[in-house]
């Protein structure tokens, strides 16, 4: 399981035809039990969402958006900022109202970085419950709502795909695989930006094995 960091600081831009000409990919973090144990957490989760989702904000501008007291989305932004997950914005706030933003990077989880114990297993199935919850509660407000609640340039770029094919593992993987090449050469160029005109967009890419499918043997009977 992977997620990948969509809140780069962004730079404020003058004109909309700026070019980057250097596109460096984002480093990737692989959750180990500690840092899995620091994340694990409801309030935590959420908070990282939104700094992901959304941008820098302060502890109070937290608490507004999800109903919570800024005393503790303070403390758990603390405890995320122990663990990595998000830091403090330089220059920018004061003593009294510190703007916080994601770390930037991926955060991968993956079963050879994780312990196979009970508490891992538990707090990684937390993790990436919370993740899909997320991802799947932004397209439902996309997709729910009345077609006129954007303008049209908005709703023609998007794009809702759904795809079923019957592939064998190294076939599923090449496609993934090719997936992150575009992904390191495209997609990676538009991160740190915030052009004119520009809002937060999420782009999902999800590959796997349909759990209750069967795999088809080596040799298939005719009817």
């Amino acid at each position: 399981m992977s997620e990948r960091n969509d809140a780069e600081p962004a730079v404020d831009v003058q004109a909309a035809d700026v070019t980057v000409e250097t596109v460096r990919p984002q480093p990737h973090r692989e959750l180990d039990g500690e840092s899995l144990k620091g994340l694990a957490h409801p309030l935590r989760l959420k908070l990282l969402d939104v700094l992901s989702t959304y941008g820098p904000h302060t502890a109070s501008g937290l608490g507004d958006r999800l109903g919570e007291s800024s005393g503790s989305t303070s403390y758990h932004l603390r405890q995320l900022e122990r663990h990595g997950f998000v830091r403090e914005v330089e220059g920018r706030g004061s003593g009294r109202e510190r703007w916080w933003e994601r770390t930037p990077g991926a955060i991968d989880l993956t079963p050879r970085t994780v312990s196979d114990t009970p508490s891992a297993r538990s707090a990684a199935r937390l993790v990436m419950r919370n993740w899909e919850q997320n991802r799947a509660q932004l397209l439902a407000d996309f997709s729910e709502q009345p077609w006129d609640a954007m303008p049209l340039e908005w709703m023609e770029a998007s794009e809702l795909t759904t795809i079923n094919l019957h592939l064998t593992a190294e076939q599923l993987a090449s496609v993934t695989e090719a997936f992150q090449g575009f992904m390191n050469e495209y997609i990676e160029r538009f991160r740190g930006r915030n052009d004119p005109g520009s809002r937060p967009v999420q782009i999902h890419f999800n590959a796997f094995p349909i759990a209750d499918g069967e795999i088809t043997p080596d040799e298939v009977s005719e009817p």
